[in-house]
């Protein structure tokens, strides 16, 4: 087995925002989905939390999650879970997953969530298989630009 490690992103790792940024491009082709600067404020403002899996020191894979609370409860929501396609196919999704899981046991009682569309047929089957669950309801979004 290669030598994989999978750590929090912190401002030590700004140097990385390079690598973060491919892996971004590889997970949206949304114009402007990345911004190097948005890695300065995530760690700041302390809501979210980055974890990046690193092979022989490369940044191969990424996982975020936002952690906040509601009246009713706490929830994690898993976001950006990327494996970069030099990567793939050697069970790194599924151990940045893995250790979202175990980082949010932590945190129990809360609702784990995330997203994923479709299309992205590996990906979901990956989450199935890690034990969530398909839930019933529409997500909607609003993009919201100016003040």
């Amino acid at each position: 087995m290669e030598n994989v490690e999978i750590r929090e992103f912190g401002p030590q790792d700004m140097a990385l925002a390079g690598e973060i940024g491919a892996l971004v491009g590889q997970l949206t082709s949304s114009p402007g989905a990345f911004a190097p600067e948005r890695l300065a404020a995530m760690v700041s403002e302390g809501a979210s939390r980055m974890f990046l899996l690193l092979a022989a020191g490369r940044v191969a894979g990424m996982l975020s999650m936002g952690v906040y609370t509601t009246p009713t409860g706490r929830k994690v929501w898993i976001e950006d879970v990327v494996v970069d396609v030099r990567y793939r196919g050697r069970g790194f999704g599924r151990m940045l997953v893995g250790h979202a899981v175990r980082e949010a046991r932590q945190l129990a009682p809360v609702t784990l969530m995330l997203t994923s569309r479709p299309s992205r047929v590996e990906a979901n089957a990956l989450y199935l298989s890690a034990g969530f669950e398909p839930k019933r309801t529409n997500v909607y979004k609003m993009e919201i630009t100016d003040k």
